[in-house]
């Protein structure tokens, strides 16, 4: 493989990284910046809450927008728009000075632009795969570490900031990752990268309906799809209020980006794993077993919270979990038709962001009302019965047949 032929995934993985590692900083800013302000973990949580809603309609459209507008250019537009964004928290801190009302309006602008991005970095790794001639299952994987290794670096580097120079510095260091994500992406020319012919271009309302209409009507991806949703709306509001609230009432930072880094390592060593055998597996089983991994961190959290014992089961918890989103992926790129992955993926987005805010906001509110470890409880044993329900769904055993963009291809001809 020459040099100039891997190029255009080196830049789409470095843009990645880039935009991952501001929003794994975020992950840990944002609550310890609205908890300095309130002292109140259900004021984080609000502010997810209502920040996801607007979220949430941005990104069940983003596919449609994806499809229309171009996977580049919507998801160059996509940083600029988060790094300015993400900006005027510090720039508003230094004039007006900063408020919780403040921070809840900052943070649903900046919201908006995640999900288009995310969706369009997605819809091309289908264009690297030919451009490399590399398995979709190896771009998947790397794609997904690559993330993870982002949201890796992403918590420790925020916490590393707010112990050393204070939140606010953090929001600048987000806005130099997002500016130089873009421009990164300006040089990704892959198939399918660009904008699209006009035959396919979908109408705004009716191309995202033909978007659910394709997610729910098949089993297999609608289960996928299910199954993976509720999990980002477990795992996600203990990392990003739980956790939080525990190290934050004991002042340590370090230790919260100790255990959210330790998570993150296994995910990026489970997803690296899934890039080089994941061929060789059965996406069925590994879907299984990704969502048990899950589980098991989360049981490990409720009842040995200690610093290292979490890490090392959020370290295990992650390698188990490292090929979800891979998986998640290649049933996107094999089921739904080339000129449609944009709008199925926007589909799958919107819903993994309209999913955590809600858990964010129910996580503030359990642990206002019963305290931390009834609500990582709570939180586990949810964990467990998503698990149960992937080791027994009938339609996911379909994902291990053909896939349904062959059989419509073999049809048409």
């Amino acid at each position: 493989m020459t040099r100039a032929r891997v190029m255009p995934f080196i830049a789409l993985e470095g843009s990645t990284l880039l935009a991952g590692l501001a929003n794994g900083v975020s992950m840990v800013a944002l609550p310890w910046l609205v908890l300095e302000l309130t002292g109140r973990a259900d004021a984080a949580g609000l502010v997810a809450l209502v920040s996801g809603i607007p979220t949430l309609l941005a990104s069940l459209f983003s596919g449609t927008i994806v499809d229309t507008v171009g996977r580049r250019r919507t998801s160059v537009f996509s940083d600029l728009m988060s790094a300015v964004a993400v900006a005027a928290i510090p720039i508003v801190a230094l004039t007006t000075g900063l408020t919780f009302t403040w921070v809840l309006v900052l943070a649903v602008l900046g919201a908006v632009f995640d999900p288009a991005g995310v969706t369009a970095r997605e819809s091309m790794l289908t264009g690297v795969s030919q451009a490399t001639g590399m398995r979709l299952e190896r771009v998947n994987g790397i794609h997904e570490a690559v993330w993870g290794l982002a949201f890796l670096v992403g918590p420790a580097v925020g916490a590393g900031l707010i112990a050393t120079v204070g939140v606010e510095s953090a929001f600048w260091a987000m806005t130099v990752a997002f500016v130089a994500s873009a421009v990164l992406l300006a040089f990704v020319h892959v198939p399918g990268a660009g904008r699209p012919h006009y035959d396919d271009r979908p109408y705004f309302w009716s191309g995202t309906l033909d978007g659910l209409k394709l997610v729910f009507g098949d089993a297999p991806l609608r289960t996928v799809v299910l199954l993976s949703t509720g999990v980002v709306g477990i795992a996600y509001p203990v990392i990003g209020i739980v956790l939080p609230v525990i190290y934050q009432a004991e002042d340590n930072p370090v230790g919260l980006g100790a255990v959210v880094m330790a998570f993150s390592f296994g995910g990026v060593i489970g997803a690296l794993l899934y890039s080089s055998f994941g061929h060789h597996s059965h996406p069925r089983a590994t879907f299984a077993v990704a969502l048990w991994g899950a589980a098991l961190a989360l049981a490990v959290f409720t009842f040995w919270p200690e610093t290292g014992v979490m890490a090392a089961a959020g370290f295990v918890g992650g390698i188990l979990l490292g090929p979800m989103n891979p998986i998640i992926n290649l049933t996107l790129q094999r089921r739904p038709p080339e000129h449609m992955r944009g709008r199925a993926m926007g589909v799958v987005t919107a819903l993994a962001y309209g999913i955590y805010p809600i858990g964010y906001f129910l996580a503030g509110i359990l642990v206002a009302s019963f305290g931390v470890v009834t609500t990582l409880g709570v939180f586990a044993v949810a964990a467990v019965l998503l698990s149960l329900l992937a080791s027994v769904a009938p339609p996911l055993k379909r994902l291990d047949e053909e896939p349904l963009e062959q059989t419509l291809i073999r049809s048409a001809a």
